[in-house]
């Protein structure tokens, strides 16, 4: 998406707003530098006092990340994702206990609110997270198993519970990957499943749909919790 030069009034909220939707429209994806402030002052047609202030607004809510010396980088595609970032941090457990609230309603939801498409759409997620597993490709895993549990949410059909998970894409995947790490193998993992989920689903069964996402989760927390 080219970036398109300002109107006057309200320059850093105009600057605010172009820079914000390159980023949550995935133009400059995570992790990824963004232009130096010398191209995005040739690119807006604004001053390098609006670009630095605008950055450092985008810095603040989490979106952006200011490395002295090395640029300014992606850290996250919303502004609820980048808070929960610099909540959290490491804090692996409470992401879980943050996770097992949302999906477990989700879940519930699911089961009743979902179509078929819904549910064809969750078989091919499981399918795919499990060929990433089998061949060890733990980032692609993460992100396919992260991207399974909010199609579970979706197919909620509640609109405000949705976009509050997709606002934790980055932690929840960030997690996914952590609990990865400390399990003994893949033939051990808690996450390797997760059919019981998806046939709850497909049967229409709330109540074991949520046990299914009640379950692993409480399983991954023990696991962080162990000394």
């Amino acid at each position: 998406m080219p970036l398109a030069t300002t109107r006057r009034a309200g320059l850093v909220d105009q600057v605010i707003e172009q820079l914000r939707t390159a980023v949550t429209q995935g133009e400059w994806p995570i992790g990824e530098r963004i232009p130096t402030e010398t191209e995005l002052v040739e690119q807006l047609g604004v001053g390098r006092n609006t670009v630095r202030e605008a950055v450092r607004a985008l810095a603040h809510t989490g979106l952006l990340e200011v490395r002295q010396g090395d640029g300014t980088y992606v850290r996250a595609t919303s502004e609820v994702s980048g808070a929960i970032r610099r909540l959290c941090g490491t804090e692996l457990r409470e992401v879980l206990q943050v996770r097992r609230t949302l999906e477990v309603e989700g879940a519930r939801l699911a089961a009743v609110e979902r179509t078929e498409d819904e549910v064809a759409e969750l078989h091919a997620l499981l399918a795919r997270r499990e060929t990433d597993l089998r061949a060890g490709r733990w980032q692609d895993f993460a992100r396919t198993d992260a991207e399974f549990h909010y199609a579970v949410v979706r197919a909620g059909h509640n609109t405000l519970l949705s976009e509050l998970y997709r606002g934790l894409t980055e932690v929840i995947t960030a997690s996914v990957a952590a609990t990865a790490s400390i399990t003994p193998g893949a033939d051990h993992m808690p996450e390797i499943g997760h059919e019981g989920l998806a046939e709850a689903i497909a049967d229409r069964d709330p109540d074991r749909a949520a046990a299914e996402a009640c379950g692993f989760l409480d399983e991954l927390l023990a696991r962080v919790e162990r000394p």
